[in-house]
């Protein structure tokens, strides 16, 4: 998966079109992640100690990849993400990279 935690992205798909927000959290295996202040649903909880008073409580939603772009850094417009390998000048290891496609851009 080329979105990890933190990314801003844009949603292109769905009832949130258009909508950006940051990455709160990946879900890999299940190829969903949940994004800040996007896909909002209410949840009916029952009285806990967490929570004495019960009732609706509003909280993010999960949304699936293929529904959302990485913005790019640069210019902060959505971009296709690709790989390139880079070879470490000080340790001679080599790292994957993720490219923006639009600019070339490294991030």
């Amino acid at each position: 998966m080329k979105i990890r935690k933190n990314d801003t992205v844009l949603v292109i798909a769905g009832n949130a079109r258009g909508k950006t927000g940051k990455v709160l959290k990946v879900y890999p295996d299940r190829h969903r992640i949940i994004i800040e202040g996007v896909n909002i649903m209410k949840r009916h909880t029952r009285p806990s100690q967490k929570n004495p008073q019960g009732g609706i409580v509003q909280r993010e939603s999960t949304i699936h990849v293929s529904n959302v772009m990485v913005v790019d850094p640069k210019t902060n417009e959505a971009t296709r993400v690709g790989m390139k390998v880079v070879k470490d000048d000080s340790t001679g290891k080599k790292k994957r990279m993720r490219v923006a496609k639009s600019t070339g851009e490294m991030f």
